[in-house]
């Protein structure tokens, strides 16, 4: 019984982990290095993530500065930027890139509070799946007695409830984030 409710509460984890990255990913009309976790360029061959050849930095709250430990590959940078279609407009000026984050308008935080809302909703959907399997394996288990049984499917039950809510929170404060002007 303790190891389904482990294995549960084990991949419920990972699925918030999930969610709070994807969730540091989306603008806010600050700037936020983590907006760029996931452009990557092509480093001598390999995908490589901008944080891993450059420095970030946040300047006077809207403008971030990328400075390339390796300058020949400032160009780079500025075109995985522009593919990843984040809506920044980087600028090279030969020794860093300088990134303005514009202001968000009123119809980009709608349609941002839209994205959050869908994939808190998806995230919702992991987590019940990831319910529906413990309920499967209590079920299967023949160890187990009707009792035990049912005492364990209460605890997934809770347990789920919780991630839920706690779904619901990040839901509430980065929508919270993105309307604030």
């Amino acid at each position: 019984m303790k190891a389904h409710l482990d294995a549960a509460k084990e991949k419920m984890a990972k699925r918030i982990e999930k969610l709070e990255h994807h969730f540091s990913t989306i603008r806010t009309g600050r700037a936020n290095p983590t907006q760029l976790a996931d452009v990557h360029i092509d480093y001598y061959g390999t995908p490589t993530p901008i944080s891993q050849i450059a420095s970030i930095n946040v300047v006077e709250g809207r403008q971030m500065v990328i400075k390339a430990y390796d300058s020949s590959s400032l160009r780079a940078i500025e075109h995985a930027i522009q593919a990843a279609n984040l809506g920044f407009n980087p600028t090279n000026d030969g020794s860093v890139i300088r990134i303005l984050v514009p202001a968000l308008t009123e119809q980009t935080r709608k349609e941002l509070t839209k994205e959050v809302a869908k994939h808190g909703e998806e995230a919702k959907v992991d987590l019940r799946n990831i319910r529906r399997d413990a309920n499967d394996h209590i079920k299967k288990d023949d160890a187990l007695s009707e009792d035990m049984e049912k005492e364990a499917l209460d605890k997934v039950q809770k347990l789920t409830d919780e991630h839920i809510k706690i779904v619901d929170e990040m839901i509430k404060a980065k929508d919270k984030d993105i309307m604030t002007v």
